[in-house]
């Protein structure tokens, strides 16, 4: 797994995460990010940060193998823990979040992009929360900042995905491009954000925090509460267990 950090123009620094084959994240793997863009606002000198994946997806979330091998909570408290984190780390970031979004973005995937500022997202972007089919909860939080109310629930209930046309529809997407084109419009993006003085991006980030009308940290450490009650009361680890043996 790995997280690497790159500062491709003046004032951006690009968080990248690569962890063939769909970029499902272990517990250290959420720390490791949220330490890689909390660092990257820290910084002084960047103004915009651009949180982007290598590989085919975006982010297909929790590393569901890892929490079938644990025989007890320790690997599900730490994805929650770590989840919540690196969710965190992008919504509080001092500046700015474009992602750029390809192929797959679902569950942990649908937390980042759904606390960044702004979304890029090539042509084959999808996005869903399969958190019903996978024997866990959360992340409605972030789809409700995508998507209307009832399409929200809807999406949620049936574990259905919608693409990035329909997001830019809703005005979510700020751009749909061609796959081989998403970085250099994400970067112009940012490029354009981190043109702005950086002390005055800093506040403008704090004031739209400020009055944003969902505490989104808050929200979403609510929803993983009856994760665990699933997991507790057996319900998780028999759905989570038929993951891989779909028909």
């Amino acid at each position: 797994m790995s997280v690497s950090t790159a500062s491709p123009s003046d004032g951006v620094r690009v968080v990248t995460v690569d962890r063939p084959p769909v970029n499902a994240l272990p517990v250290r793997g959420w720390y490791d990010l949220a330490d890689a863009v909390r660092s990257a606002g820290l910084d002084p000198g960047v103004r915009c940060v651009v949180l982007a994946a290598a590989g085919r997806g975006f982010n297909a979330g929790v590393d569901i193998k890892e929490l079938q091998r644990d025989t007890g909570h320790e690997a599900l408290l730490g994805a929650n823990r770590g989840c919540a984190e690196a969710f965190a780390a992008v919504y509080a970031c001092e500046v700015p979040v474009v992602a750029a979004v390809q192929g797959f973005c679902l569950g942990g995937g649908v937390g980042l992009v759904g606390n960044a500022d702004a979304i890029v997202a090539s042509e084959d972007a999808v996005f869903g929360l399969p958190e019903l089919d996978r024997g866990a909860l959360g992340a409605a939080t972030h789809l409700a900042r995508l998507v209307p109310q009832h399409l929200m629930r809807t999406l949620y209930y049936t574990s259905r995905t919608v693409t990035a046309a329909e997001l830019l529809a809703h005005g979510s997407v700020w751009r749909v491009v061609r796959a081989g084109e998403l970085m250099d419009a994400a970067l112009e993006l940012a490029a354009e954000i981190a043109a702005k003085d950086g002390h005055l991006l800093r506040l403008a980030k704090a004031a739209l925090n400020g009055i944003d009308p969902v505490d989104v940290q808050r929200s979403y450490r609510f929803e993983q509460g009856f994760t665990f009650e699933a997991n507790l009361a057996g319900t998780a680890a028999r759905v989570r267990d038929t993951f891989g043996k779909e028909a």
